[in-house]
């Protein structure tokens, strides 16, 4: 289990409620697991995430890709969501 750093932007900052945390995961799909499963209203970040762009360690990461991304300690994690309505 690696110590990441997640950092939301725009909606997903909004549906986070913060602008960073740091969480523990294994992988990109552990992650997006874990910060869903830690908020009250979790389904409102599902949504917001189902429609984001990932960035670990600024590299592109695909949401196919989330299961096989393996995190190390110190990982920077960049939710980004869709801008000027893309991805619809």
């Amino acid at each position: 289990m690696a110590t990441v750093i997640i950092r939301y932007w725009a909606a997903a900052k909004e549906a986070a409620g913060t602008a960073e945390e740091v969480i523990e995961a294994a992988t990109l799909a552990a992650a997006l697991d874990a910060i869903v499963a830690a908020r009250r209203d979790g389904e409102r970040l599902r949504a917001v995430l189902s429609r984001s762009s990932f960035l670990v360690d600024g590299v592109s990461v695909g949401r196919s890709m989330a299961g096989d991304q393996v995190l190390h300690d110190g990982a920077e994690v960049e939710v980004l969501p869709a801008f000027a309505g893309g991805l619809r």
